[in-house]
This record gives structure tokens, sequence and C-alpha cells, in this order.
């Protein structure tokens, strides 16, 4: 996942269900909203659970990293640790360039180097580094500064340059990895070995222990019939550069967990692509419309944003081919916090990007269509209790 666009600097502000109103225009009485001013569209909230500040990546390919840590502020939330929380996206990244450049070096350079990532790479780093507050470390030298990674990326991957040019050539390992720490810490600072918290002394470790955050709790799901279903296998994406393995459901467990987990007051992790036409950020929604969106008239693409489209029919048959042929690919990451449905009955879900709140008439968050999702999307993560009893019987997990 590495979606990256030139974005402005988000507020931070908590957002929860009582704030709901203040960002989608609801109308009165009847708890209500659309997409946009003008739509015709209009959303019924199902259940909406509690989420933090729509946060900006801005010029930085860490989509991954946010996401990550906007499901786990949400997740600390659900759990009584507070609505203030606000983790820092540039620490997991700090940790995770190193890891990323010491297998890069090991594989000798034929696998994947760049900003881009997933959900387990947070994961492993809170297990093995813990995690701090966006007041402890910013990941930048300018506080008023967009996040902006190029510079980095390009220095890691021209340290790095040798371990590709020739597979006989030796290397001197530990130079090249305290040569990317080194850059790591030029351009995004050194990690502080201790902070202060509310008057509270804590190093990263201790303070993702209080976070109540336990990384064994966590589980990645997806949905292809090229492994058997309830298997575990290594998702084949570029960014899952630590082969980290997923579970395999069948469409409609997936499908089935993803609601009752919202339903049951948990949110997700998101991995899915946002390359296809029906992606319509700035008017806040995402769709997958039955009618290919290449044949449509000029008129009916006009409607698209505006009248609710009868949805395309997903199929395990058609994520498989969309997977194959390059159609959905892992470009980004989000945060799924709530189900909604139109007037029509269409469910869909509310997602919160990581792309500032100044891009869209969502103020950041906007709907996808329940087929667009089962359609695009990669891979999630969540609480492993999320999942309904009977399908995490058949996964195996306790």
């Amino acid at each position: 996942m590495k979606k990256i666009l030139p974005l402005l600097l988000a507020s931070a502000t908590t957002f929860a269900q009582t704030d709901l109103k203040q960002t989608f225009n609801f109308s009165a009485p009847t708890n209500t909203f659309t997409n946009k001013v003008g739509s015709n569209y209009v959303f019924t909230p199902i259940k909406i659970n509690d989420a933090t500040a729509v946060q900006n990546q801005n010029m930085t390919g860490t989509c991954w990293s946010f996401s990550s840590l906007s499901f786990f502020e949400s997740e600390m939330i659900r759990q009584g640790k507070g609505k203030d929380v606000n983790l820092s996206e540039m620490y997991v990244a700090r940790k995770t360039y190193p890891l990323k450049a010491d297998n890069y070096m090991r594989m000798h350079g034929k696998t994947n180097l760049g900003e881009g990532g997933g959900f387990p790479d947070v994961l492993e780093i809170i297990k093995d580094y813990g995690i701090v507050p966006e007041e402890a470390y910013t990941g930048k030298k300018d506080a008023s500064a967009p996040h902006n990674h190029r510079l980095l990326e390009s220095t890691i991957k021209n340290v790095l340059a040798p371990c590709a040019s020739d597979e006989t050539q030796k290397i001197d390992f530990e130079f090249l990895h305290a040569m990317v720490e080194n850059a790591c810490d030029n351009y995004l600072g050194k990690v502080p070995e201790n902070f202060t918290v509310k008057g509270k002394n804590y190093t990263a470790k201790t303070y993702a222990q209080e976070s109540g955050i336990n990384p064994n709790d966590y589980v990645f799901l997806t949905s292809f019939t090229h492994h058997p279903a309830y298997s575990q296998f290594v998702l084949e994406v570029p960014d899952n550069w630590n082969w980290k393995r997923m579970y395999n459901l069948p469409l409609n467990d997936l499908k089935q967990t993803m609601q009752a987990a919202i339903n049951n007051g948990y949110t997700w992790a998101w991995a899915a692509d946002v390359s296809e036409s029906g992606f319509m950020y700035g008017e806040g929604l995402a769709i997958s419309p039955e009618k290919s969106i290449a044949t449509m008239s000029h008129d009916e693409k006009l409607k698209l944003s505006t009248e609710p489209q009868k949805q395309l029919n997903i199929s395990p048959e058609i994520r498989q081919k969309a997977f194959d042929n390059y159609e959905t690919q892992d470009d980004h990451g989000m945060h799924v916090v709530g189900l909604v449905k139109d007037q029509n009955g269409t469910n869909y879900y509310l997602v919160k990007n990581s792309w500032g709140t100044d891009r869209n008439s969502c103020g950041g968050f906007f709907v996808a269509s329940e087929n667009y999702v089962l359609y695009k999307t990669t891979s999630i993560m969540l609480h492993k209790k999320a999942i309904p009893a009977e399908i995490a019987k058949k996964l195996g997990i306790i």
C-alpha cells in the first residue's frame, strides 16, 4: 500500500458517533445524510463506531501506517483507553525502513523497497519495539512542513544500490544498515528513548503495554480462490515484503465478518484498490455499478455520484480475475468505522481516509458500497473476537 497524494495538514480533534452530524450534514428529523451537496443519495446510519480525527499522510506512501494506527486508536477507545489518543505514524515508518532495508540486502535486491507497506508491519513494530504518541515523535524536523519521504526513499535506494547490481558482489551489511539508520535519523529525527505523557514517563514499550493493544489479538483476512478456504497463505502483493500470512475466507464469510464486526462495535483496517472509475473520493463515494462505466454515456457518468446505482454482483470468480489481471492491486490502506444504507436498502461502509479533511465534502471520510468493498478488498485487519464464532472455529482461531 503506497497511495500518495499532495494534501493539507489535518486537525487533531476526536471524531465520534456524536460528531457525525458536523461532518455529514445530517437532515433533521430523519437522521440521514448525503455524500455531497446536490446529491440524491440518502444515507441512513446502521452502526457508527468511534474514530479519531482524520490525519494526512501528505507526500508519503505510508497509508499502511496511518490506517493501521487509526484502527488501533479506535481499538484503544473501544477498550476504554481514552478518546484523545493520537499515535505516531512516523514512529512506525521510522522503525520499518531499516527492517525493510535489511530484508532487501538479504534478498540481493530481489524484493520490494520503498515507502509502501502493510498492516503486518505495524503489528510487528508494536510487538518488537512498542508505540509512541504523536506528541513524542512527529517524524518531522520542521513541525510546520508536510510529510514528504521522497528524498529519504531515494537516499535509501542509492545506499542499497550495490545489493541489486551483482549477486556475486560482497557487501558490508553492518555498514549499509548503519547508513540507512543514519539517513532515517537525519530526515525523520531520532526516536526518543523516554518521553512524558500527562506527567507520566514512558518508553515505547511501556506505552504500548499501557495502550491495551496486544498484537496477538489481531489477524488478517482475505478471500481468494487460488488458495484453499480456511487456510493461511502469503498474500502475493509487492508490499507484503515480510511474507506475512493471511487467513483465507470464502467471500460470503468475509462479507459476514465485515458486517458483524461493525455491528458489534469493532472497526477494521482495509487494504484495497482505489484506482477504479467508481472510486469518486472528491464526491465522498465509491461504488461498483452493474453497468460498466466504460460503456456509459456522458449523462450516465454524471449521475454516478448523485443517483443511487444498481450494484455489480460480486462473485469469487470476479474477484479472482481482477486480482490476477492486476485490476485489483493492494494500493491503499484505509479504516472502516461504520455501516450505512441508502434509500434503496443498499449497504455502504463508512471509511476514514488519511488524505486530510479538505479534499472531499465529507471531511476526509467517504462511503463505499458493500459491493465495491467485496470487489476491491485485498485484505483486512481486525480483532479476532470480531470474527463470528462459527467462522473463527473454521479458521482455528480461539
